[in-house]
């Protein structure tokens, strides 16, 4: 199985690492920059070449490059596209359409719109994904399998897509800053840096594990930390004064409705 990626920036970079764990396949990948390519290559074990090579021979093609950067990118490669009708493309770009992404390539293909986030490279993924109608179920269970070792990949209709990628893509950096602000408090409390951060962030781990592995409501999870007149309550109630549910659901519904223009 050959798998391409037309770009190798931080998100198809992530995503290739991820595909390389599955050792029956083979990566092939591109940039912009061929140096950025070729030193992938040469520290994965991925093979560096161009657009053109994998538009015309893989069998599944990953395009990871920026949807303002689509037109430029895929204009060239439509007689490539039509060379290669069986493979497989698959789109990472945020507010692009199937339908849009399809009419970019200028050929009939088996086209799957995944949102990722970053944590792919650690296998710890969110992916969220849905498909064209030309997609085969034998073309889906391929899918699946090339990665496998990213994460956990759940298929959704195309019309939530922008509020998945609001919520899964954009926040892991949402978490980042919420990690380095619990860890800025206990340094103000007289904790050392490296001891904050690492509290913090694992403290982060097995409360997201609770709410997994319980099914409970995080707002019964929430409770059951707060005893009476304690701690626990005490710094809710500081954050409900500073309006922190509410910032930090504005800042899923600003990224969902980004992402949306970006498609326009």
């Amino acid at each position: 199985m050959k798998i391409g990626f037309i770009g190798c920036g931080n998100m198809g970079g992530a995503l290739a690492r991820a595909v390389l764990k599955n050792k029956q396949t083979k990566v092939y990948i591109s940039d912009f920059f061929t140096e950025k390519a070729e030193s992938f290559a040469k520290e994965t074990g991925a093979v560096a070449t161009d657009n053109f090579d994998i538009a015309e021979n893989c069998d599944f093609i990953f395009l990871a490059v920026k949807p303002a950067n689509f037109p430029a990118t895929l204009e060239p490669l439509k007689e490539s596209f039509t060379k290669n009708p069986g493979s497989v493309i698959v789109t990472i770009a945020a507010g692009l359409s199937l339908e849009k992404v399809g009419a970019m390539i200028g050929s009939a293909h088996s086209i799957i719109r995944i949102m990722p986030n970053t944590p792919v490279l650690l296998g710890k993924g969110m992916i969220t994904w849905c498909k064209n109608s030309s997609v085969t179920d034998e073309q889906r269970e391929e899918f699946l399998k090339i990665l496998q070792f990213a994460g956990r990949l759940d298929e959704i209709d195309e019309k939530l897509i922008d509020a998945a990628s609001a919520v899964a893509g954009c926040g892991p950096a949402f978490v980042y800053m919420f990690i380095e602000a619990l860890a800025d408090g206990a340094v103000e409390c007289g904790l050392p840096r490296d001891k904050a951060m690492a509290y913090a962030a694992e403290t982060l781990i097995g409360a997201a594990e609770m709410v997994l592995k319980t099914g409970k409501h995080p707002g019964l999870l929430k409770d059951e930390v707060c005893s009476p007149g304690g701690s626990t309550i005490e710094g809710v109630k500081a954050l409900e004064d500073a309006k922190f549910r509410a910032a930090t659901a504005s800042a899923v519904i600003a990224a969902c409705e980004k992402t949306k223009k970006l498609g326009k």
